[in-house]
């Protein structure tokens, strides 16, 4: 066994050789390198990690085959591999769609090319982050089931149309009364993109991440496979809790406050966050409507 070990290394170590290096091959380097571990950070965010080292796992074996000449598993790998490929291509659909979606996201376009960098680009205005804000923890108080999904860079329309068409300002009253119980429009997810609902009753992707806690339900498993195949930041209210969650990016952040809800809409508002002066323009107005009620 080590005279095979020694001979595989032999045969393929020492016909290896170091070219001479200039600047520019450094540079090659260093981009192919900071490409790789963008690569490697995307696939670890995604569904693909576990794929990936089970191809890792085969890899291995493969690389055993070689060193003690198992021809006949050598010869089915090579006999395999485009195959494999094209089931490599399929398994991983929904990875290289997203990943294709995010290269083409202006924001991503305007990092590298800056377009119109003397506009201010506001996705939403501060006011919308304030009623969706009430009107989420107006539900939660009273534990009652929603689901918004607020709209980025990605269209929705696939799942815009499984909904009732609407077009109507974002209000926190609005909101309220489409999630009230036995209500005809209570039933689904709203979809808000910029400062209007588009969409309620909409119907979105279950994920199949056996990661989830079993104690969640079907809401919080479809805010989870909207923010897998998209990048929609989708809010979650719990009808048996009355806990707020928000999944983004495929992953889902339990018990949030208000006050983190607010930072996490104005991170995708495409403008410096004024997260104070939101929350207590907020708060203010809750300690209002509670004088008003007295």
């Amino acid at each position: 066994m080590e005279q095979r070990i020694a001979q595989f290394f032999e045969r393929y170590i020492d016909e290896l050789y170091f070219p001479d290096m200039n600047i520019t091959d450094i540079v090659e380097i260093l981009i192919i390198t900071f490409l790789v571990y963008q690569i490697m950070i995307w696939i670890k965010n995604t569904k693909a990690w576990m794929l990936l080292k089970g191809i890792v796992i085969l890899g291995i074996f493969i690389l055993l085959a070689a060193i003690f000449r198992m021809q006949t598993i050598l010869w089915l790998v090579r006999n395999s591999v485009t195959v494999m490929a094209t089931a490599a291509v399929v398994i991983f659909q929904p990875e290289l769609r997203r990943a294709l979606e995010k290269l083409g996201e202006r924001r991503f376009i305007s990092s590298v090319v800056p377009f119109d960098t003397g506009k201010e680009r506001i996705r939403f205005s501060d006011a919308t982050i304030g009623e969706i804000t009430k009107a989420v923890f107006g539900m939660s108080r009273t534990k009652t089931g929603a689901l918004i999904v607020v709209e980025q860079a990605i269209r929705l329309t696939e799942y815009e149309s499984t909904g009732i068409k609407m077009d109507c300002i974002v209000s926190s009253q609005v909101l309220m009364n489409i999630f009230e119980h036995n209500t005809p429009l209570h039933d689904g997810a709203v979809i808000v993109r910029g400062d209007r609902i588009v969409s309620a009753t909409c119907y979105l992707p279950l994920s199949d991440n056996m990661g989830l806690s079993k104690e969640l339900g079907t809401r919080h498993r479809a805010a989870v496979g909207m923010s897998e195949v998209s990048d929609a930041m989708v809010i979650v209210v719990s009808e048996e809790t009355g806990i707020v969650s928000v999944a983004q990016g495929g992953r889902l952040v339990r018990e949030l406050s208000a006050q983190q809800l607010v930072e996490r809409l104005c991170s995708i508002q495409d403008k410096k966050p004024e997260t104070a002066g939101i929350f207590e323009r907020w708060k203010g107005r809750r300690v209002h409507e509670k004088k008003s009620d007295k």
